[in-house]
């Protein structure tokens, strides 16, 4: 007879596969309110531009409603999930100062504190301030003049009466002061739209080398990354643009630098526009822009192998190549 007592043997149910959520954080919803006040305000200065009651607002209002748009859209991105492990978020100043002296450890920081904020507003200032020396040290008529001269050579050539109005407003927009303070607010926007636009690269690659990271952490490590950059070449770039004589500085190739750490020094950018651009992408500030974003994909994502980090990085820097390439044989004029 068999034991009553004896029961078949069940075993456990399996536990629950891993839920996709454990790895996600919350959204970013205090982006929301202030996505909803950069369209809002987008919209009343393109209204009115439209009336004629703000010069140039309608350019300045469409910018800032689709940079609402954006940011609204970027703010159902989850965050990363937290690890319990984390050492506590870093100021501001720390992060903006270390990256410069310890960046690994603010790499590290952005992985479980993905803000960018301070890295931001720090090169949206820098590019303010030197933009700014450079209009007045060079006048805004020879920068006009200058451009409009080589777009007349250029194979986008638009009719003469076109380009008579285009120069007329083009210089209003460099000389009236409501329009510089309305180019300056553009200008920010810019830089957060490529600061998207990185990060996705960057969000993607590591994806495509099989890594792991949260587009936020991508986004802070790439706006972190290219901070000290920024900073060293503005800061320089001022110094040298008041030692030379403004008649010696490039009205298009200034704008961006004046530092020649570079072998883009061996070629004449007017002889030579290609090589030129393939050499100035070869220097001291390149390579360290080039290790400070292989640095920051590898401590600020949750899984990137440092070969990874390195073929993101490196596929960047010759996507910038090709295209700087690509139109430099497009608009060689631009650079003579």
């Amino acid at each position: 007879m068999s034991d009553p007592n004896t029961q078949d043997f069940q075993a456990p149910p399996p536990p629950p596969p891993p839920s996709a959520k454990q790895d996600r954080g919350p959204r970013p919803v205090k982006l929301r309110p202030v996505a909803i006040g950069l369209f809002v305000l987008g919209l009343l200065v393109a209204v009115a531009g439209i009336l004629k009651f703000l010069p140039g607002g309608v350019g300045t209002g469409a910018a800032f409603a689709f940079w609402g748009i954006l940011i609204f859209a970027l703010s159902f991105i989850p965050l990363p999930a937290a690890r319990g492990d984390e050492e506590p978020p870093m100021s501001g100043m720390q992060k903006v100062l270390g990256i410069f002296f310890e960046p690994t450890r603010v790499f590290r920081n952005l992985r479980s504190h993905p803000y960018w904020l301070a890295a931001f507003l720090v090169i949206g200032i820098t590019n303010l301030v030197y933009s700014t020396a450079f209009v007045q040290r060079l006048t805004p008529e020879r920068i006009v003049d200058f451009t409009f001269e080589k777009l007349e050579s250029s194979p986008i050539k638009p009719p003469p009466e076109a380009m008579e109005v285009a120069k007329a407003d083009a210089l209003q927009q460099a000389k009236q002061p409501i329009q510089r303070v309305q180019t300056a607010a553009k200008s920010f926007f810019g830089i957060f739209f490529f600061g998207c636009f990185l990060a996705t690269i960057c969000f993607l690659g590591v994806l495509a080398f099989g890594g792991k990271i949260n587009f936020w952490q991508a986004f802070a490590a790439m706006f972190f990354a290219y901070l000290p950059i920024e900073v060293i070449t503005k800061l320089l770039s001022l110094v040298v643009l008041f030692i030379k004589s403004p008649e010696d500085v490039h009205p298009m190739l200034g704008a961006q630098t004046l530092v020649q750490d570079n072998l883009g020094v061996l070629f004449s950018p007017a002889d030579h526009p290609v090589l030129y651009v393939l050499g100035s992408s070869i220097g001291v500030l390149s390579f360290y822009g080039l290790w400070l974003r292989a640095k920051g994909l590898a401590n600020a994502g949750t899984k990137v192998s440092s070969s990874a980090a390195w073929g993101v990085s490196i596929t960047l820097w010759v996507l910038a190549l090709i295209l700087g390439m690509i139109l430099a044989m497009l608009f060689p004029s631009f650079m003579s």
